[in-house]
């Protein structure tokens, strides 16, 4: 697949360009310099062919910062089959965009002028300015107006070999799924922290267990219309990599990717746009993605409340999520409201102490110690130290990544599971209510990624979060649920 990579200084509209092609807001766009700094890839479709679009950070001087999203930039302009190289048509040629231009030239690559902002047809008369650049392939447009650029996509077209154009396939049978029952869970309905019980005494009210055998696929499961397991593409996982800022979050992606990636510098709030890579490890293919650091809401600046909504979509759309604590520093209230949208999204999780190498190694079990206390909601969550800048224990990672989406998409037979709660009921009876007898018939998963277990019981608000708990505990002896939550939902038979 060629590479077309759109080239230039700040603020000449390439990322809006690069929306325009891929057909969708993508690219956080603004009038703010340096608003693109890590390099953005999208498979795009031109007319029939299928080339993948590289959106880079503006090609400018200034602090370390900006040096590095150049260079970043060149490195891909470097790889890249085709060239789009764009300027401002509203100001006059630039010394330095004609000193980048012609070294882009003698890469032997395909590479062609775009002077955009070219609004109206007065302004075509700039045009000429900009042949001085010795270009044959010159195109004047404007992205914002969405003119000359059918002349600019002819030009690409041409350049991408047949060998791309996409093939018409069969269409594929369409499948619908059928609806399901509203499994929306309060805070109150699950915990995953782990206290510990009295062996003896804790739960001392009457308890019923229905007697009856139940079975995978058991007329009651039918008769409840619990959804059925639907096997998901366990075989992808899309793991987001959140945190505070400077925290090393594109540090650590550029470890896991084994190249460089994702711009890293002091400069707080580097990443603005996600960006996510994709790898094969073993046989499954795990797409990282590298979402933009978080502040205090007081502190988020500009484009940052951008990044702030691109993150939460982010994490809407994964399977798992790193969660990445600087080991040398204190920890901050922050940290635990950004580890709360983890929770909030139901997501597999690692906590990732990152820098432990500059860490004070006469804290590290204190240090420990105290990210179980300040995160015990995720405390069914594997820690792993490590250091992104040297690569110190990263090669753990992608194991852990392998067995923890295992975890949180295994699914229990029921046969299994009520094993495992018919022995945790006898050794703890099931409060009653008000004086009412509460009992439970059988548990069933119902779902994956995260397990959902639905357990049919006669009176469902008995299910009291204590015991709810206990239960979560159990499950976690018997089945290995490291890294994944465990939710629950309580329902009568008959319910949706």
């Amino acid at each position: 697949m060629k590479k077309i990579a759109i080239i230039g200084r700040p603020n000449v509209g390439k990322s809006s360009l690069f929306n325009r092609l891929v057909k969708k807001r993508d690219a956080i766009t603004s009038d703010l310099a340096g608003t693109t700094r890590d390099v953005k890839r999208r498979e795009v479709t031109i007319n029939d062919k299928m080339a993948l679009l590289l959106d880079t950070g503006g090609l400018d001087k200034g602090c370390e910062l900006f040096d590095k999203i150049k260079e970043m930039s060149l490195k891909a302009a470097y790889k890249a089959d085709i060239i789009l190289y764009m300027v401002n048509g509203q100001g006059i040629p630039e010394d330095e965009d004609k000193k980048l231009f012609y070294e882009l030239q003698t890469l032997g690559k395909q590479v062609c002028l775009v002077v955009n902002k070219i609004d109206n047809d007065k302004m075509k008369e700039k045009l000429w300015d900009f042949y001085e650049f010795g270009c044959d392939a010159i195109f004047g447009i404007s992205v914002s107006h969405n003119r000359g650029t059918v002349d600019l996509l002819d030009w690409v077209y041409k350049q991408i070999p047949d060998e791309d154009i996409i093939k018409e396939d069969e269409e594929d049978e369409i499948i619908v799924d059928e609806p399901i029952y509203d499994d929306e869970i309060t805070d109150d309905d699950f915990f995953t922290q782990h206290e510990d019980e009295e062996e003896d005494g804790y739960f001392h009210q009457d308890m019923f267990l229905d007697e009856e055998a139940v079975i995978d696929n058991s007329i009651f499961a039918q008769n409840d219309k619990i959804k059925e397991f639907n096997e998901e593409d366990v075989n992808h996982i899309k793991v987001a990599i959140i945190g505070r800022t400077n925290v090393g979050k594109s540090s650590l992606l550029n470890a896991l990717l084994g190249e460089e990636r994702s711009v890293v510098s002091s400069v707080a709030g580097t990443t603005i746009d996600p960006i996510d890579e994709s790898i094969e490890y073993g046989d499954k293919q795990i797409t990282f993605v590298d979402t933009a650091g978080l502040r205090r809401r007081g502190k988020i600046l500009g484009i940052e409340k951008y990044a702030l909504m691109r993150t939460k979509e982010m994490l809407e759309n994964s399977n798992m999520a790193l969660v990445v604590l600087d080991g040398s520093e204190p920890f901050l209230d922050l940290d635990e409201k950004i580890a709360g949208l983890v929770d909030e999204n139901r997501l597999s999780c690692i906590i990732v102490l990152n820098k432990w190498d500059i860490a004070d190694r006469e804290r590290h079990d204190k240090i420990i110690e105290e990210v179980r206390d300040r995160f015990k909601f995720l405390a069914y969550a594997p820690i792993l130290t490590l250091s992104a800048k040297s690569h110190q224990r990263v090669d753990k990672l992608h194991e852990m990544i392998l067995q923890i989406n295992e975890n949180y998409s295994q699914r229990i037979t029921t046969s299994q599971l009520n094993a495992v709660m018919d022995k945790a009921m006898r050794r703890h009876q099931l409060p009653t209510m008000h004086g009412q007898v509460i009992r439970i018939y059988y548990a069933t998963q119902y779902e994956t990624r995260p397990p959902k277990i639905a357990i049919v019981m006669n009176k469902p608000k008995g299910l009291h979060f204590t015991y709810r708990r206990y239960l979560t505990n159990k499950l976690r002896e018997a089945f290995n649920f490291s890294g994944t939550p465990l939710l629950f939902k309580a329902k009568t038979r008959g319910d949706k």
